[in-house]
Parts: C-alpha cells; structure tokens; sequence
C-alpha cells in the first residue's frame, strides 16, 4: 500500500513559516504540533525567505510573466506568418489550418 504525500496550502505554510521565524519555540515542537517534519519546515523557510522579496516588488516579479505572454500573443495572432522558416510551402500551412 503506497503513502500519498499530503499537500498544504500557501496560507498553512506560511503561518507555519511565520511561527518558527518568532523563534519562541523550537522547530521540532512546532513541526510536531502541526504534523511535519523538522526538515520539510526548514524547506519551507528556506523557500519563504528566498521568495520574501516578491512581497514588496510585486509588479517586477509579474513583469517577466507579462512581457512573455506579450511575446507569445504576438506570436498567435498569425501563426502561419513563419510557414515559410518551417519550411512549409503557403499550400500545405494552408492545408494545415495555419493561415487562411
């Protein structure tokens, strides 16, 4: 019989992370208390620190994401604009359904 892995919220972990960075009890006390152990509490704080910057730089960390989902709208608006660097004659991108 196979053990499923249980998963936590973004919010559990974040009040766990939270918990232990008070430093008013030690990491085993609280990883008990919630049902973890005291190595996946120490990833999460490792993780919770390295992302801590993004909670005051919101707009930057979203900039990439935007600035590449601008590039592939570009992209979709004609697909078949590139059929002849696939190699694709204007029949067959036809044939295909990449341009009209």
């Amino acid at each position: 019989m196979s053990k499923r892995r249980k998963s936590y919220s973004a919010e559990f972990k974040t009040k766990v992370v939270l918990e232990l960075l008070r430093e008013e009890e030690t990491a085993a006390v609280i990883a008990s208390r919630y049902g973890v152990s005291v190595q996946t509490l120490n990833q999460w704080k490792k993780k919770f620190l390295e992302n801590a910057a993004l909670a005051f730089d919101v707009g930057g960390a979203t900039k990439e994401y935007r600035q590449k989902i601008e590039k592939l709208e570009k992209e979709n608006e004609d697909p078949g604009k590139d059929h002849h660097r696939e190699g694709l004659g204007r029949g067959k991108a036809k044939e295909l359904g990449l341009i009209k």
